[in-house]
């Protein structure tokens, strides 16, 4: 229950709004985007404790989804959702929030907080894009090649 009014106060702050506004222009600018994803994945390498492992690897899945929507290759997520995710992410690099980052211990809880409600509420789009990157990634089937033939004389 906590977590949840943790949520809520996060997701009504004018700090997270601000996040909400910015997404529109990062969506639509992929070197803006891509940094985003840089400064993400930084921070969440100064990350420690017994959980993390999982919320990276999260993080991962959600960051190589952005990465191949913005490069073209996956377009099936949902513009609202993509905008939720850059969002998020938005608020999850500034040092500035609710908790600011610079707070011990607890600055970056709002942060933790945030990012695993994402996880858990774009689940369905996270086993899609699973889903597609293990046949994107899977070599096609190759029509059988004739024997070149090698001219000797």
């Amino acid at each position: 229950m906590a977590n949840k009014s943790l949520i809520t106060r996060i997701l009504s702050s004018i700090f997270f709004k601000r996040a909400n506004l910015g997404a529109v222009r990062y969506a639509r600018n992929t070197r803006s985007l891509y940094q985003l994803i840089r400064d993400a994945l930084n921070k969440s390498g100064g990350l420690s404790g017994k959980n993390i492992a999982t919320f990276r690897e999260q993080l991962g899945i959600v960051t190589r989804l952005l990465k191949a929507y913005a490069s073209g290759e996956y377009r099936q997520l949902p513009w609202k959702t993509l905008i939720r995710v850059i969002a998020v992410l938005i608020y999850f690099v500034s040092p500035i929030d609710i908790l600011p980052d610079f707070l011990p211990i607890v600055g970056l809880t709002d942060d933790i907080a945030l990012m695993l409600w994402l996880f858990s509420g774009m689940k369905d789009d996270i086993d899609k894009f699973r889903q597609w990157e293990m046949t994107a990634n899977t070599p096609q089937d190759e029509a059988p090649r004739r024997p070149e033939t090698i001219r000797i004389g």
